[in-house]
């Protein structure tokens, strides 16, 4: 199976940010980099990976706060999150003096996604499903030959996103849960925002917001 991945805490809300790469190519992605950009190189660099392209599941600072760092330093197309977060993105340095982040720039992705679109790095695709609620253009990456799902700030472990932000919604949250993610089968893994891996099937059973 090619895709292999590292999470990477970043952040003072150790927040999980993600290095995925094609096993074969060792072509790379960084999902959600969102600061503490020395302990994400120093994974590309002991896995000797070359970095192709940034992937943003939504435009919170503790996800994307240093994405215009890191695609300016590398020359890296910036993929994701939907377009309904540019409010978010815009407002990245009002984001960091509020919560007392090192100064960060705003950005415009190279390419918003939408629910059916493909993302790819090396020889790995994965889907793109459009899941707001916690935020309005969140998305999430899906790997089916791996089972496995990046899904920021949607669901956790025992948890499920936010939706106190300006233009968070419940009802939406639970609706993107339910209609595109336990589709995707109980079997899956996912890497959450923040917090422990879980699997769909066991937030199905036993989470306390959305349990069947």
């Amino acid at each position: 199976m090619p895709l292999k991945y590292k999470i990477v805490p970043v952040t003072p809300f150790e927040q999980n940010c993600s290095v995925l790469w094609c096993d074969e190519t060792q072509r790379a992605a960084v999902v959600d980099p969102g600061g503490d950009i020395p302990r994400i190189l120093a994974v590309v660099e002991k896995n000797g990976l070359v970095l192709e392209k940034i992937l943003v599941t939504h435009g919170h600072i503790d996800h994307a706060g240093a994405v215009a760092e890191l695609a300016d330093r590398f020359s890296l197309p910036i993929e994701g999150p939907q377009r309904e977060d540019q409010f978010w993105i815009d407002g990245m340095p009002q984001q960091s003096r509020m919560y007392g982040f090192p100064e960060v720039r705003a950005f415009t992705p190279g390419r918003w996604l939408e629910q059916g679109d493909k993302v790819g790095f090396g020889h790995v695709e994965m889907d793109v499903l459009y899941c707001p609620g916690h935020t309005p253009g969140h998305v999430v990456f899906f790997n089916s030959p791996a089972r496995l799902a990046i899904v920021g700030d949607v669901l956790f472990q025992g948890s499920i996103g936010r939706t106190d932000f300006p233009r968070g919604d419940f009802d939406t949250l639970i609706a993107s849960i339910r209609d595109r993610l336990w589709p995707l089968g109980d079997d899956v893994a996912f890497i959450p925002g923040h917090g422990p891996m879980s699997t769909f099937g066991a937030e199905r059973r036993s989470n306390p917001y959305c349990c069947d």
